[in-house]
């Protein structure tokens, strides 16, 4: 295996753990919406035990795709990851407000009582899908840090990059086009939330008003995804000249990757019609219950194809808008070809992890 091929295998494995990622968000979708599904604290309380089995996977999702960025492409993590830590240190501390909710509401002697600990999800699950959407539009849009690898040589504690501002990640929030990718990512996540409650609670209450958040969900993620899969191939990309390491401003970069790598096209294609089907096809037929399915495979293609899209194809995955000659490309921001090698064995074993989260996704469905 060449090292070229490795640095693509790798940018594969962590695209597809995102777009995976993007999926199980269908936990913090769902408890957005508790209040509005659940009409009563029972109706609740069995949403909360149904997304109460899942959100471990999703945190476990989160913490591999860091992981496996920090292992792969490091200068992606130490720049993201160390520069922009406040927009994702928000992102961890919902989490966290997600974890001690689901353990502690339900405590004896909870002197915040369980209203608060709700609370806590709903916060969990309209912040994090929001700001994580944000964070992924930086890889089309840039982000404000500097690269200076040069650094490596000064001193115990060299500084390779750093952010150009004392935002730290929260200047993302005033791009526009960065909230419009993240609202379509936090309507996405509502979406799948509501299909999923709609396969695994069987309460007649609950469906009947998942169809109606169904609807107002699922129009504002089309306007908002269309508005930003719009912008993303009619904009200027950043490219990278093989041969001398070169980057520049390429006119309709992401449009032309996807005609020249016309299977991601097809995968983005088939992923909008499996999506389709999965969100609408409970509204007119509301005896149809396994939405979560196609759309959740259709998410999954969808994401997969433009995080692909962002990184191959002689592509610049995160851009700097403060030092062109920063940006990072899956050649530059890489580990070494051995250590690449050696986890291209490891990760022989992930289909093997897949397998066991299914068997442990089904013994959870069963167990009452």
């Amino acid at each position: 295996m060449s090292y070229d091929f490795l640095q693509q295998y790798w940018w594969f494995l962590v695209s597809l753990l995102g777009a995976l990622l993007v999926f199980m968000m269908f936990v913090q979708g769902a408890n957005s919406v508790l209040f509005s599904l659940g009409g009563n604290d029972s109706e609740r309380q069995m949403i909360i035990n149904s997304t109460g089995k899942k959100w471990e996977l999703t945190f476990t999702t989160l913490v591999t795709f860091g992981g496996a960025f920090f292992a792969s492409f490091p200068l992606f993590y130490s720049t993201s990851f160390g520069g922009a830590y406040w927009l994702w240190m928000i992102i961890l501390f919902t989490f966290v407000l997600q974890a001690v909710s689901y353990e502690f509401q339900g405590k004896l002697g909870n002197l915040l009582g369980a209203r608060t600990f709700q609370w806590f999800l709903v916060i969990n699950g309209t912040v994090g899908p929001l700001l994580l959407g944000v964070a992924v539009a930086t890889f089309f849009n840039g982000a404000n840090f500097i690269v200076e690898k040069g650094n490596i040589l000064d001193g115990p504690n060299p500084i390779i990059s750093g952010w150009a501002n004392a935002s730290h990640g929260l200047d993302a929030l005033l791009n526009g086009w960065n909230l419009i990718f993240g609202f379509a990512v936090f309507f996405l996540a509502r979406v799948l939330g509501v299909l999923y409650i709609m396969n695994n609670v069987d309460n007649y209450g609950i469906r009947a008003r998942a169809v109606v958040r169904l609807v107002g969900n699922l129009v504002p993620f089309l306007v908002f995804f269309l508005v930003a899969l719009a912008h993303i191939l009619i904009q200027d990309g950043y490219a990278v000249d093989p041969a001398d390491g070169t980057i520049y401003i390429e006119p309709y970069k992401y449009f032309d990757n996807f005609i020249e790598m016309w299977p991601l096209a097809a995968m983005l294609l088939v992923g909008v019609v499996l999506f389709l089907f999965g969100a609408v096809k409970p509204i007119f037929k509301q005896s149809y219950l396994r939405g979560i399915w196609p759309a959740g495979i259709g998410a999954v293609l969808v994401v997969l194809s433009l995080l692909l899209c962002a990184g191959l194809n002689d592509t610049v995955y995160y851009p700097s808008t403060a030092d062109l000659n920063s940006s990072l490309t899956i050649a530059n921001s890489c580990s070494s070809e051995f250590t690449l090698s050696v986890m291209s064995v490891v990760s022989l074993i992930i289909p093997f992890v897949l397998a066991y989260i299914a068997y442990v996704w089904r013994k959870m469905d069963k167990k009452s």
